[in-house]
């Protein structure tokens, strides 16, 4: 039987413009939640997948940065300061958010690059609240 975070990712899959693959990724634990691709990846790619989530998010460097950035700004706030992480490769967009329910959930999309940008963010942001709520 299908879970409910598999019948969303399924979803965002369908309605993302040239969505490709889309993931959820726990990113304290390293796990990926949850994968719909396209196509066949081994396991060992899709694991890959959800460790450079967890560097991408929470990295030394990467949380360096954060606090630097936190202490400029004078914050006192303990919310993660970087929320999405756009990469681009020859082929394909890769576009991470993170959740705003559990700051360590990290929703990964992939698309063609023939997608326009912000449509695909648009439409990745709008899924969204039902993977938060399936997770």
């Amino acid at each position: 039987m299908v879970n409910k975070l598999q019948r969303v990712l399924t979803e965002a899959t369908n309605s993302i413009n040239e969505c490709v693959a889309a993931g959820y990724v726990d990113i304290q634990t390293g796990l990926l939640l949850g994968v719909n691709t396209l196509d066949s990846h081994p396991s060992a790619v899709l694991e890959l997948v959800a460790a450079a989530t967890a560097d991408l998010f929470a990295g030394q460097n990467v949380t360096e940065i954060e606090r630097m950035f936190k202490q400029a700004r004078q914050s006192s706030s303990n919310r993660r300061y970087f929320q999405e992480i756009i990469v681009n490769s020859d082929n394909l967009i890769h576009i991470f958010i993170r959740g705003q329910r559990d700051e360590n959930h990290v929703a990964v999309f992939v698309c063609r690059n023939k997608a326009l940008l912000g449509m695909v963010l648009s439409q990745a942001r709008k899924m969204m609240p039902a993977l938060e709520s399936a997770a």
